[in-house]
């Protein structure tokens, strides 16, 4: 009897399973979601540059102080954009009156937009007064000083270091990152980079 009863409670639970699964079946996966292809962050922009611009390390850098340089009014972004490959990066850092030290990254067309506010208001001259650079195959760096002015000629109002990390494929040079910061009162440019 012991038998039976076991068999029939085993049978009554095993159903009692098979209806559950029955009413709740489970979960299938759901299919993966499709995802449009975006630009390869490997490959170039299509802006075109000026050859002589980006011929070499002395030209894409002098052409960057060239292009943002100039009085108040409109600055040519499309050249602008023409030495940065995709994906490059600009990077400026402060020291806030508390001592805080932050950085702010931005793209080069998000760096347009902030600039030619500025820009269409003040006149802006930037050039480098020393340049040292370091090269080895297709990648360079250049850590350039410079000294920022509303008029040519006039006393600077700034002075900082820009640091370019450059990249050659073996036609052109690219800007990959300009990472920069500038001077203040508690932390002047050392004599060794104003030559």
């Amino acid at each position: 009897m012991k038998k039976l009863l076991a068999a029939v409670l085993t049978l009554c639970l095993g159903l009692a399973w098979l209806s559950a699964i029955a009413q709740n079946p489970p979960a299938q996966p759901s299919p993966a979601p499709t995802i449009k292809p975006q630009a390869s962050a490997t490959s170039a922009p299509t802006t075109t540059a000026r050859p002589g611009d980006v011929d070499s390390i002395d030209h894409i850098i002098a052409a960057v102080y060239n292009v943002i340089s100039g009085p108040a009014g409109p600055r040519d972004w499309d050249r602008f954009r023409s030495f940065y490959y995709s994906g490059a990066r600009m990077i400026p850092s402060r020291r806030d009156d508390k001592g805080i030290i932050t950085a702010r990254v931005s793209s080069p067309d998000e760096y347009a937009i902030r600039a030619q506010d500025f820009f269409s208001k003040e006149g802006f001259f930037e050039n480098s007064v020393a340049n040292r650079i370091e090269e080895w195959d297709h990648i360079a760096h250049v850590w350039s000083t410079y000294e920022s002015r509303h008029a040519k000629g006039e006393k600077p109002f700034a002075r900082g270091i820009n640091s370019f990390q450059l990249f050659n494929d073996g036609s052109r040079w690219w800007i990959l990152t300009v990472y920069w910061e500038g001077e203040d009162p508690t932390h002047p440019l050392p004599e060794k980079y104003l030559k």
